[in-house]
């Protein structure tokens, strides 16, 4: 079956993302205030899928990818990583961040390199996502855009 395209979200998808994300055991504390930097695939009117891309100068972060478990093994959660880093690429942004308890082999093999925590920018470094959302204990990866603009 079909789903949507991978769309913003908004303001009004705010609970269904919480849901999403807390139902997956992921932190969701502040995304009333970073809703904005999300987008996700909605099965009709349910949101199926989703991920953000939290700009900080000239690097991104990328964080709170989730699939609906029922969803999952279909490739939604690859391609809103692949839409995110895109949209990271084409805003000029020199690297794309993350942070993962769990899916570090997974987002290796889409091309970020594992780092330790020490090498992230001070705009990453300050994100609640590194101060105080993520356990020290998650792993750092980071994708580099080929060349700056």
């Amino acid at each position: 079956m079909p789903f949507d395209s991978i769309i913003r979200l908004r303001a009004g998808d705010l609970v269904q993302l919480e849901n999403l994300l807390l139902g997956n055991n992921l932190p969701a504390e502040d995304c009333a205030e970073q809703v904005q930097n999300f987008y996700g695939i909605f099965d009709g009117a349910d949101l199926i899928a989703a991920g953000g891309l939290e700009p900080a100068a000239n690097v991104a972060l990328l964080r709170s990818v989730v699939v609906h478990e029922q969803y999952r093994g279909r490739g939604l959660g690859k391609s809103i990583i692949e839409h995110l880093i895109r949209f990271a690429d084409s805003e000029g942004r020199e690297s794309v961040y993350l942070l993962t308890e769990t899916a570090g082999a997974y987002f290796e093999n889409l091309g970020f390199k594992r780092i330790d925590r020490i090498e992230v920018p001070p705009a990453i470094a300050s994100t609640r996502q590194f101060t105080s959302l993520c356990p020290d204990t998650a792993s750092c990866l980071k994708m580099t855009f080929a060349a700056p603009r």
